[in-house]
Parts: structure tokens; C-alpha cells; sequence
């Protein structure tokens, strides 16, 4: 299959769905928007065409739901027309929340590994641990996040890692539950060859078990940073925040500046992406590796 030939193959469908989704947006954009805009901006002056109320609901203000370009101008402006130390600047915002979440990333993929290092070598810690794991998370993390928060906060922890300790809370788990499938996954024929060697448990783990769990580990990886990133936003709610997407969303709501609040949300979408890409990224290496190895 030729490179175009791959191109066509994928972009084509995104872009369908992408020029529909476009489409459906500019409708509700319109829908709700409208009503709004015949009361406060054509009544007042006189006279108006069908062509005026689609002009003006898709460029109100302070929109109900603002139209796709009233959202990429509003992003132009913030990334072009202030400085990047500018709290106006969007990706000041989108640094702060992704250092963040990168860090709680690694934090809960160091916590999850070693977890179910634990349980796979031990029935004592699989028994008294996964229950525990799996209970952690049916508590809501808007719910955790200010407990936290306080906690640390009482302890002097400030800044950056109270934050990334949500992100942390996020990551764990997925990282513990598939990194537990991937090192038991290898068969039970490997694991007796191995042992024919008299090989230690490090040699084992290093040489058949972490191997064998590396398509289990990626695709929770993915699952961890994107939920790691919703962990931060949502730390940076309840904090005050000056800086973070969260923050953004927050000075946005208060203000009813919904292009700001909308804004902020596509930022963070686009940052999702490039994190699970950059995930994506790293798997396709290290397993291009494993295989040329």
C-alpha cells in the first residue's frame, strides 16, 4: 500500500466526520443563538433579513455556543497578540496544564508498575491490594480533588504536584490493571523453559515477563494521560488557580465569556491529542525495536 494510498485511507474518514461534526455545530450554533440575538442586537435597529440573523447569531458577542471560527480567531489572537508569559496567552495555560499532567503521568505509571509488580508476585498482595485498587476509584474525583488539595495544602505542598497527585489518582489505575495482565501473560511453556535455567525471578521479569506485557502497557498508557489531563483540569477548579486550562475555565465562567470557556476546552482536546500521539508515538518505537531486536 503506497503512502497516498495510507493518506486517503485515514484522512478521508476523519475528514467526513469532521466536516459533518463542523456542519451540526453551525446549525445549533445558529439554533441557539438566534433567539437571543433578535431580542438584543436586530430589534433595536430597525429592520432586519434573514441574512442579518445568521450573520449575527454566528458572530454574537457573548454566544450561547459559539460558531468554529469565532473559536480559531479567539485562539489566534490569544497565541499571536500577548506574550507568552501573558496569562492571556493560551499556551501559558496549555504549558501549565500539560506540565502537570505529564508529571502525574509518570507518578502513576511508576505507582501502577510497582503495584502490580506486588500482585503478580505475591497472592498475599494480590488478595489484601486489588480490592483496595479497584474500590479507589469509585470515589468521584471531584470529590477527592479538594480533600486533596487541602490536605497537601496544609502540609505546604503547593504549585505543581498537588495537581499532578490528581493526575496520579487517574493514571494508577489503569497502568496497575493492565501491567497485571501483561506480566502474567506469558505461557505457561516460556515460563517453564525459563525456569529449566534456574533463572531468578529479576532475570524472569526482566526477560519474559516485561516483554510480554508491552501491548498491554501502551494501550493504558493511552487511557492514563488522557485521564490524567481531565485529573488536572480538575484540580486546577478548586484551587484558585492563576494558570491552567482549568483556570481558564473557571475566569471564563465567571465572567460569562463563553468563547473564552470554549476556547479553553478545544485547547485542552488538542492537548489530549498530542499527548495520546505522543504515547502512540513511543509505542510504535520501542515496538519496532523489540521487533528488529
Amino acid at each position: 500500500m503506497t503512502i497516498s494510498q495510507r493518506l486517503h485511507l485515514h484522512v478521508l474518514p476523519v475528514g467526513s466526520v469532521l466536516l459533518v461534526a463542523l456542519i451540526l455545530w453551525y446549525v445549533l450554533a445558529f439554533a441557539l443563538n438566534a433567539s437571543g440575538v433578535i431580542d438584543r442586537v436586530l430589534t433595536p435597529r430597525g429592520p432586519w433579513t434573514s441574512t442579518d440573523l445568521i450573520a449575527a447569531s454566528l458572530n454574537a458577542t457573548r454566544p450561547l455556543l459559539p460558531a468554529p471560527h469565532q473559536l480559531v480567531i479567539d485562539i489566534w489572537n490569544s497565541i499571536t497578540q500577548w506574550p507568552l508569559t501573558s496569562p492571556r496567552n493560551l499556551l501559558l495555560h496549555t504549558w501549565v496544564t500539560a506540565s502537570a499532567a505529564l508529571t502525574g503521568f509518570a507518578m502513576g505509571v511508576v505507582l501502577g508498575v510497582m503495584l502490580a509488580v506486588c500482585i503478580v508476585h505475591s497472592r498475599t498482595l494480590d488478595k489484601a491490594l486489588m480490592p483496595w485498587i479497584v474500590a479507589s476509584q469509585t470515589i468521584p474525583v471531584l470529590a477527592i480533588a479538594p480533600i486533596v488539595l487541602i490536605i497537601l495544602g496544609s502540609l505546604g505542598v503547593t504549585g505543581m504536584l498537588p495537581k499532578a497527585t490528581i493526575a496520579m489518582y487517574l493514571c494508577f489505575f489503569p497502568v496497575t490493571i493492565a501491567t497485571v495482565q501483561g506480566l502474567r501473560s506469558p505461557q505457561k511453556m516460556e515460563m517453564e523453559l525459563v525456569h529449566t535455567y534456574a533463572a531468578r525471578r529479576v532475570d524472569i521479569f526482566w526477560m519474559v515477563r516485561l516483554p510480554s506485557s508491552l501491548p498491554y502497557l501502551f494501550p493504558a498508557f493511552r487511557v492514563a494521560i488522557a485521564s490524567g489531563l481531565v485529573g488536572t483540569m480538575v484540580a486546577e477548579l478548586p484551587t484558585g488557580a492563576q494558570a491552567g486550562l482549568g483556570a481558564r475555565l473557571l475566569t471564563g465562567s465567571y465572567y460569562g465569556n463563553t468563547i473564552q470557556i470554549w476556547s479553553a476546552l478545544v485547547m485542552a482536546s488538542l492537548l489530549g491529542l498530542a499527548l495520546t500521539g505522543l504515547v502512540t508515538l513511543t509505542e510504535r518505537l520501542v515496538m519496532r525495536q523489540r521487533k528488529g531486536a
